[in-house]
């Protein structure tokens, strides 16, 4: 990613970079796949935001957004390209990969105050929210925009 603006680089960290790294508090920390950015996925990255002094977006790696089971032809954008969208918002601090079905180990290794979905998740299911209650952080649902998913977008540009 040598090619990309150093506004842009700064703000794309390894799952390295982001266990080493000193945060300012509060942290929020969200993750998904963010396959195609539409408005739901951009005011609730806003909303995530002011939540905090800064936001960590964790983005599903192509094979780890597989595991999530939106089809075999997902994601339709590479994980770089969603990187690079996303480290193109102001709304978003920084934003790493990661490759497993859940972002408990990077949750691990940067201990956020914030663990926030948006609100078509019931977050007390979520494996996530243990985990951020065992060191005193809090998780929390952002009301979700209806009318927008990637999913729905999706289907109707081909036509289904």
């Amino acid at each position: 990613m040598t090619e990309l603006p150093q506004v842009l680089r700064r703000k794309i960290l390894s799952p390295t970079e982001v266990a080493a790294r000193q945060w300012p508090h509060p942290l929020v920390f969200t993750n998904g796949v963010f396959d195609v950015l539409h408005r739901g996925h951009v005011l609730y990255l806003a909303a995530a935001r002011e939540l905090g002094a800064a936001l960590l977006v964790a983005v599903n790696s192509d094979a780890s957004a597989r595991l999530q089971g939106k089809g075999p032809d997902r994601p339709l954008n590479a994980e770089s390209d969603r990187l690079i969208v996303l480290a193109a918002l102001e709304s978003v601090s920084f934003v790493t990969l990661f490759d497993e079905k859940t972002p408990c180990e990077l949750l691990a290794r940067c201990r956020p105050d914030l663990y926030v979905k948006g609100g078509d998740y019931d977050m007390e299911t979520l494996e996530e929210t243990r985990l951020m209650r065992s060191w005193g952080g809090r998780s929390l649902a952002i009301p979700f925009v209806m009318g927008y998913s990637t999913t729905a977008l999706v289907e109707r540009i081909r036509g289904a």
